[in-house]
């Protein structure tokens, strides 16, 4: 590699990880501010727009990150549960997988509104019935409040990314 390779690669390695940085600042500190109960799930639509922005232009392992340590500071102070783990995380990665597959903004939309609601809505029963011991708790009962969460925030996501490459922001 040549000097001024180097000098991109780390520039743009550094750029992903402040990107990144702020992504988790700003799902912390919307946590108190944007969300709302829907059942025994606190939804933070924000969380999801931070996941398919994440996942478009950082890609799937830190958009995953961004997800997990969201939902892990979100514990520590108290505005967040343990149900937001299965969900942000899932639907994160799926936002970023099918990203990276397709190359289509869309591709990322379904991927965090699929993720997040149908297999972290499912993944959530079980920590709600390991962790919280939740007897209330029905395999389909988280599916319709993360639905509700992921779309408003996903579908602000989307049309944000369309808006950015229209001013050529992103590529």
């Amino acid at each position: 590699m040549t000097k001024e390779t180097t000098q991109t690669h780390t520039a743009t390695a550094t750029q992903k990880l402040v990107l990144s940085a702020l992504f988790i600042a700003f799902g912390v500190a919307t946590s108190t501010l944007l969300t709302f109960p829907i059942g025994a799930s606190k939804c933070a639509p924000v969380q999801h727009f931070i996941n398919v922005c994440g996942a478009v232009i950082l890609g799937p392992g830190y958009a995953v990150i961004n997800a997990f340590l969201i939902s892990l500071i979100r514990f520590f102070l108290g505005t967040g549960s343990l149900l937001a783990f299965p969900g942000s995380m899932i639907g994160a990665a799926l936002a970023g997988i099918l990203y990276m597959l397709f190359k289509k903004d869309l591709a990322a939309f379904v991927g965090e509104v699929f993720g997040t609601s149908v297999l972290g809505g499912i993944c959530a029963y079980f920590v709600a019935k390991l962790f919280l011991s939740s007897d209330s708790a029905a395999v389909f009962g988280y599916v319709l409040p993360f639905f509700i969460s992921t779309i408003v925030g996903s579908i602000i996501a989307y049309v944000v990314i369309k808006q950015l490459r229209l001013l050529k922001v992103l590529k």
